[in-house]
């Protein structure tokens, strides 16, 4: 029989130095805060944000692109010279830019051309080349095929995020948050409260919260135009749907592979009017400039905890600050842009705004 002998001494030292470069960023890099919403001390129901944006790319998907390259570092997938290709509404390109700079290999994103201005600025920033596309649908095969052809590995978070994570521990979100509630009130919260885009932290979520033997719920909050709420109360992940989400970040016209329905309790279909102001109301009450993702799980944050008061239920309740306001000051945050797409932010900011005074959850 021949002897085939494929290890490469030079090529492994240079993944071992890879890994150790990425890993690095993570030592570096402290955890991300959990904040207190203020509420009525007399309601007995605590409202906490995770607030992801403090990670060094700014995002939530700080965490997934770091768990991705390691993956495919460790997969032997990527390698010195060839280019990392990733599929993305922008944030998770900006993460994965910042990784592929910080290990020495080209970087090439595929985006929507609606993407936000300041997120194609931030992807740039890092020395990545963004390619549009007019179609959202597109981005996976165009981003598959520039990969074929440049003989690059195509990152695919779409596919890769809900295995990639350990979601046994490690550091991951689901168990940041826990240790951050261990001095709280109500430690174990009622309710935790993700959205999904490739569906990679809701999968994290879920799993490690029955893998610990815990009683918390996850509740996933989707907006207008996405798959996940109706594909996951159809139970089929074949559904799709005609027109892209305008909350960047989350929202897919088709059900990701990294969905794990299985582990989440309940959904709730968001307004993206009421996404936008609720992040408004945020800013507002505590000075916090977020994005739509935040606001579409806030929002759902807020119905949770106006069921639990008015059941009468003590308890605590989770969501996430996805990433900064300041990427979208030309979107949610623009007079003009909520016109054009006929969205009345002001009537739900102001319910919010009332909620959280009164506990008037009347249409909220």
């Amino acid at each position: 029989m021949r002897d085939v002998n494929r290890y490469d001494g030079e090529a492994r030292r240079w993944l071992a130095g890879a890994v150790a470069k990425v890993q690095a960023d993570q030592c570096r890099s402290a955890d991300t805060h959990l904040l207190s919403v203020p509420l009525p001390e007399h309601w007995g129901v605590d409202l906490y944000l995770k607030d992801e944006s403090t990670h060094p790319t700014g995002s939530l998907k700080h965490r997934l692109a770091r768990s991705l390259f390691l993956y495919a570092l460790s997969n032997g997938w990527i390698r010195p010279g060839a280019p990392v290709v990733e599929a993305s509404s922008g944030s998770t390109a900006i993460s994965e830019a910042y990784f592929a700079r910080l290990i020495g290999v080209p970087f090439i994103t595929v985006v929507a051309a609606s993407t936000s201005a300041e997120k194609v600025r931030l992807i740039r920033s890092y020395g990545a080349e963004v390619r549009f596309v007019d179609d959202p649908s597109t981005v996976y095969a165009v981003a598959a095929d520039i990969a074929r052809r440049s003989g690059g590995h195509y990152m695919d978070q779409f596919t890769y995020a809900e295995r990639a994570t350990d979601w046994r521990g490690n550091n991951n979100i689901a168990e940041s948050v826990f240790r951050q509630m261990a001095m709280e009130r109500h430690p174990e919260p009622t309710w935790i409260v993700a959205t999904a885009g490739t569906g990679g932290t809701s999968s994290t979520l879920g799993r490690y919260v029955r893998y610990t033997g815990r009683m918390t719920g996850l509740c996933v909050a989707d907006p207008e135009n996405s798959a996940f709420q109706p594909g996951w109360e159809a139970g089929d992940p074949d559904v799709t749907t005609g027109a892209p989400s305008r909350i960047e970040g989350i929202g897919r016209q088709r059900v990701e592979p990294s969905f794990t329905g299985s582990v989440v309790d309940r959904m709730m279909a968001v307004p993206d009017a009421a996404a936008i102001g609720a992040v408004h109301a945020l800013e507002r009450t505590t000075g916090v400039r977020a994005g739509g993702s935040t606001g579409t799980g806030l929002w759902a944050a807020l119905r949770l905890v106006a069921e639990m008061v008015d059941a009468g239920e003590q308890g605590s309740v989770v969501s996430l600050i996805c990433d900064s306001g300041e990427r979208y000051l030309d979107k949610y945050y623009s007079d003009t842009w909520l016109a054009d797409n006929g969205l009345d932010a002001a009537g739900y900011r102001d319910w919010v705004l009332r909620f959280l005074e009164t506990g008037d959850a009347a249409d909220l």
